[in-house]
């Protein structure tokens, strides 16, 4: 299962770790959205002692939103050490965030 990321955990689950992160900003009216959701919650589960998979509710935690400039949803970031090192736009496949994640495990 995907980790809820929130304004208050991010700091603690998503940057201080050494761990490959994967995060789906996502929000309830996203029709898009609802459609990545299952394939992220796969991934989540499929990756689970290699990455952090997350979802964060940009609705609900206007913060991380704003400091990673979140616009268009849903939009995928992977993070390496705290840093951006990928991001995708827009619906896509598990085969397309499959690639992403391998390559950079």
């Amino acid at each position: 299962m995907a980790l809820e990321l929130t304004d208050t955990n991010f700091q603690a689950s998503a940057l201080d770790t050494d761990k490959l992160v994967m995060i789906d900003f996502w929000a309830q009216w996203c029709g898009p959205c609802k459609m990545l959701s299952p394939i992220v919650e796969q991934l989540a589960d499929e990756y689970a002692d290699k990455a952090v998979i997350g979802k964060l509710d940009v609705d609900n935690n206007l913060e991380v939103s704003t400091k990673y400039g979140i616009r268009s949803l849903p939009t995928i970031l992977l993070l390496k050490n705290g840093e951006v090192i990928d991001k995708h736009v827009g619906l896509t496949t598990k085969a397309k965030l499959q690639e992403k994640i391998e390559a950079h495990l």
